[in-house]
């Protein structure tokens, strides 16, 4: 039961995940997190033929958010904390991490959403912080993540209004690098892993690593730590008229 709550498939250097309920809008429960945690350590430690990573819904919908019906864990700070960290490695993830959403991303599938290098949406997406609706407040990294993409005053407007926001407005407020038509929606996040595989896949971990690893610093501090961190070119890739973009292994 449980593999069957995030389906993978692998195809040619695309790993796509998909949270699969969606008989609840994929809404997250223990079960879903520990089939997801599964797959990520998979991509971690198996992961050398995966050039990118794409996240998404079953059926209609992103993700609803946390299951609020799932009865509370014996270690709830604990396996909160777990639950977090999860989504972490999934931001650390040497590969490129796309959320493509449709329908709802809602609470904690916005932290999933924003646990992602960036976000593609659809028309049909609608996305909210509805923590405040329920009493609640963030435990998956929202209160962090959510400004760092869309600034202090829109996460906040975000966070106390609880109210929806169109893939349009996504997009406009920088929450979403694009917003398509549904129906060129799979074309289009089909067609930007082209692009990103058609790079050195060296290259295209190591920027990440680099923005990632500098976030906070100051700019002498970030380009001391771009010159003595830089992994340098790929030497594999050094190879008689063929194209530098591509696999790049020997990152």
């Amino acid at each position: 039961m449980t593999e069957t709550l995030v389906l993978r498939v692998d195809d040619d250097g695309v790993c796509t995940l998909t949270l699969n309920r969606p008989e609840s809008r994929n809404a997250v429960n223990r079960d879903l997190f520990r089939a997801f945690r599964a797959h990520v350590e998979d991509i971690e430690q198996q992961g050398d033929d995966i050039g990118i990573v794409v996240l998404k819904g079953a059926g209609d919908h992103f993700c609803a958010g946390h299951d609020l019906k799932s009865k509370p864990h014996a270690d709830a700070f604990g396996w909160l904390r777990q639950e977090m960290l999860i989504l972490e490695r999934l931001t650390k993830l040497r590969q490129p991490v796309i959320a493509a959403v449709q329908g709802s991303c809602y609470t904690g599938g916005l932290e999933f959403a924003l646990s992602a290098d960036f976000i593609v949406a659809a028309q049909s997406a609608r996305f909210a912080d509805t923590h405040g609706k329920w009493g609640l407040v963030p435990g998956w990294g929202l209160s962090q993540r959510l400004p760092r993409r869309v600034g202090q005053a829109k996460a906040l407007e975000m966070m106390l209004t609880c109210r929806p926001y169109t893939g349009e407005e996504a997009a406009a407020m920088g929450l979403a690098n694009y917003c398509v038509p549904d129906d060129e929606f799979d074309a289009k996040v089909s067609d930007l892993c082209r692009t990103i595989l058609g790079n050195s896949w060296h290259s295209n971990a190591e920027n990440k690593r680099l923005v990632y690893e500098t976030d906070g610093m100051s700019l002498p501090e970030g380009l001391n730590h771009e010159l003595m961190r830089n992994a340098g070119f790929d030497m594999t890739m050094r190879k008689k008229g063929e194209p530098i973009g591509g696999r790049g292994k020997g990152a």
